[in-house]
């Protein structure tokens, strides 16, 4: 996969040739510094980005030359997303949050609602449903934002510096959480900077200037040890 931008006259090449092949089920962290890549490559696979060259394949399905609309479709369909800021709507409860990307799903209100409620009592939030996220700590609105991206039943999980936002302890209790999902077959993309949160996950992927300088296996660190 190749993945150029243009700026001004010249180019800036920022995937050079990444060859990626992630099994269902597995747990990967991407790293890499500023500039390697890490960002591109998770837009490209979260669909809000295409490559130059290459093939991206995902359940079987290639993903290529999408409108717009097609690519919302298949983000929906495949995809959930955790950010670094949570992205939650203020002005709307935690329950409201989670039901959105089932709204999109054509889901009637009152089964839009049931299975909200479900995805919070997941991450131990069913009690905050009606809450705003002003009135959520930073772990919790994380947590809202995993039901939310649980909710619509994703083949992946793509999770940006998903701790980056939160304190030590608050960042082992969301880790635990994620790996709990992987332990229950999920399959988990995230991108980080932080070492002890990589080694969270089950395989490390380094970039560095575009390429994979390196892609290994590691023993699994549990963060329930340090919950």
């Amino acid at each position: 996969m190749h993945k150029s931008y243009a700026i001004g006259d010249s180019s800036l090449h920022v995937l050079k040739g990444i060859d990626l092949n992630v099994e269902e089920g597995e747990m990967v962290a991407i790293m890499g510094s500023s500039g390697s890549g890490k960002s591109t490559l998770l837009n490209i696979i979260g669909m809000l980005d295409e490559a130059d060259s290459g093939e991206y394949i995902l359940d079987g399905l290639p993903i290529k030359n999408l409108t717009e609309k097609k690519a919302a479709v298949y983000r929906n369909k495949f995809l959930g997303f955790i950010f670094q800021s949570f992205n939650l709507i203020n002005y709307k409860t935690a329950l409201e949050n989670v039901a959105l990307p089932l709204y999109y799903q054509g889901l009637k209100r009152k089964e839009r609602q049931e299975k909200a409620l479900f995805h919070l009592g997941k991450v131990s939030l069913a009690d905050w449903a009606k809450h705003l996220p002003k009135e959520l700590s930073g772990g919790q609105k994380q947590r809202v934002a995993i039901a939310r991206a649980l909710a619509a039943n994703p083949k992946l999980l793509l999770a940006d510096e998903p701790t980056g936002a939160l304190d030590t302890k608050t960042s082992y209790d969301i880790m635990a959480f994620i790996q709990q999902l992987n332990d229950e077959g999920k399959t988990i993309l995230m991108v980080t900077h932080e070492e002890d949160i990589a080694n969270m996950c089950k395989r490390i992927v380094r970039l560095r200037d575009g390429v994979i300088m390196e892609d290994k296996k590691v023993n699994q660190v549990r963060a329930e040890q340090y919950v």
